[in-house]
């Protein structure tokens, strides 16, 4: 039924004009980079201030770290223009920096202790205090080095344009927001279904620094004095090293629809934790974490991929998912690609977008209990040795060939891939590019990661501090054109006087301001 369906859906888009509809969709990219000095040790100088204001600047921000750099780009038609602004920026940023990198890789740099690693400063204003503190909240729950760990969010939607026709097609009777909305859980689910093959195609931290983690587990040996890896792994940020953290692994938030996912959710940012209660909130007269519930607020949620609305200044961002649907969905699996110097490229996003519309096109059932529990432990299996030859995964109460469903699952991927190449983007070479990945695991990333640095003899360290100072060259003789130099320098200047003023308007106490938020 599922397959007979999606070639229905499949062949609705083929027809003349329909094909249309997919084109030009809006995709953006949050691409995360530790800042480090020439050895690759984190650095613990300030937020440059040729990069403005972390708080108030709509491109260039901070995450966990002061040291963590985010590269935001504005929602474009086209991978091309995504990736080219994505590359402006690091260029702009490459200017304003003293002398420092940015680090290549997913998995962190030389790490000092975790009382040294600074968080991110947004300044004195209530709303620079609030991202400040939930970020002392996460070190205090997490741990600060897990919150080091970088990666790269493509946000996506489909074309407005799409949505009229193909809710004619399905003959549904829902209102159009709440169709939409249905159809993007719906891809949730197969998305959560199918990460896998992302997590395979597309991992690039295979390896990592002793500074980060002391001692080995069952799944990572020692490559050199310095260096841990895993001689099959594809992804440790997604294994249990990184994101797969056991704190969350028991909220089971659902998305089987979208009033479920924010129940769940509001469930989790609203009830109290006793093992986070006995970390305190404010402790001699510092700010441990926002409050003692299971999520401080929604953002702590670490999941694969997140149902997003519209922004919204005047409502927390469930309030505003519940009053205006799902706008956007941000993937959040893709490792760093150390190979490129922005981290990205654009076949990477050619072969992301036909994977989302496929999990769209596929029939998507409520995911139950006992499959989340096999969806978990197919995302950690391939995480953690995706490339040794014969592994299966669980698939309905039984095991099966990672390759052959890999495969079955690329060929109406292509299929996609196809009605979308209209020959300015690779949207075929890159699903092309997969399959043949997947037929010789040597062609992955994180496979030419690991016969580079034993080739080589260069640790985790040496391999990636070369790719940044690759990277640093590459920028430095990448031309900044008059315009976008132009745009980047007033953003500057007026992010730094918004903060100025933010700062000067702050008249209720952060007490009382924590208190109207979380109303």
């Amino acid at each position: 039924m599922g397959n007979c369906l999606f070639n229905l859906r499949l062949s609705w888009l083929s027809n003349p004009g329909n094909a249309e509809l997919l084109q030009r969709g809006l995709r953006g990219l949050e691409k995360e980079s530790l800042r480090v000095d020439r050895k690759g040790y984190l650095s613990r100088w300030s937020h440059p201030e040729g990069l403005g204001s972390a708080l108030t600047h709509p491109y260039l921000t901070t995450d966990y770290s002061e040291a963590m750099l985010e590269f935001v780009t504005p929602p474009s038609p086209t991978n091309s223009e995504t990736v080219t602004f994505l590359s402006d920026l690091h260029a702009f940023v490459m200017q304003n920096m003293q002398c420092e990198l940015l680090w290549a890789q997913s998995m962190p740099c030389l790490m000092p202790p975790e009382l040294e690693i600074p968080v991110a400063d947004y300044g004195t204003s209530n709303q620079g205090m609030l991202k400040t503190v939930y970020r002392n909240g996460l070190g205090h729950r997490y741990g600060k080095k897990m919150q080091a760990i970088s990666g790269i969010h493509f946000n996506y939607s489909l074309p407005v344009e799409f949505w009229n026709p193909y809710i004619d097609r399905e003959q549904s009777s829902q209102e159009l927001k709440g169709f939409v909305s249905s159809q993007y859980m719906g891809l949730i689910r197969n998305y959560r279904r199918f990460a896998w093959l992302l997590i395979y195609l597309y991992g690039a931290s295979p390896a990592l620094s002793k500074s980060f983690l002391k001692r080995p587990n069952s799944v990572i040996e020692e490559l050199d004095s310095t260096t841990w890896y895993g001689p099959f792994s594809t992804s440790l940020r997604m294994s249990g090293i990184g994101y797969r953290n056991k704190s969350q692994a028991s909220l089971g938030i659902s998305a089987n629809s979208l009033d479920e996912y924010v129940s769940g959710l509001g469930a989790a940012v609203t009830t109290p934790n006793s093992k986070y209660k006995e970390i305190g909130v404010l402790v001699d007269g510092q700010h441990r974490q926002l409050n003692t519930n299971t999520l401080q607020i929604e953002n702590e949620y670490y999941s694969s991929i997140r149902p997003k609305p519209l922004a919204d200044k005047t409502n927390r961002p469930l309030l505003a998912l519940k009053k205006s649907g799902v706008e956007y969905l941000e993937v959040r699996t893709l490792d760093l690609s150390m190979m490129d110097p922005v981290g990205v490229n654009e076949r990477q996003l050619c072969f992301m977008e036909a994977f989302l519309i496929y999990c769209l096109l596929t029939e998507s059932p409520p995911i139950t209990p006992k499959e989340q529990a096999e969806i978990d432990m197919r995302d950690m299996l391939v995480a953690q040795e995706g490339r040794r030859k014969g592994l299966k995964l669980p698939r309905n109460g039984r095991e099966v060939s990672f390759e052959s469903w890999a495969m079955e699952t690329l060929e109406p991927i292509r299929n996609i891939a196809a009605i979308l190449d209209t020959g300015a983007e690779d949207y075929l070479k890159a699903v092309d590019s997969g399959i043949s990945a997947t037929k010789d695991p040597e062609l992955t990333p994180s496979a030419r990661i690991l016969a580079h640095m034993m080739e080589t003899g260069a640790s985790f360290i040496d391999f990636t501090l070369e790719c940044s100072k690759a990277h640093e060259q590459y920028f430095s003789d990448l031309p900044l054109n008059d315009k976008k130099q132009e745009l980047f320098t007033q953003l500057t200047k007026v992010s730094l006087t918004e903060q100025q003023q933010l700062e000067k308007q702050t008249e209720q106490s952060f007490r009382d301001y924590l208190e109207d938020y979380f109303q």
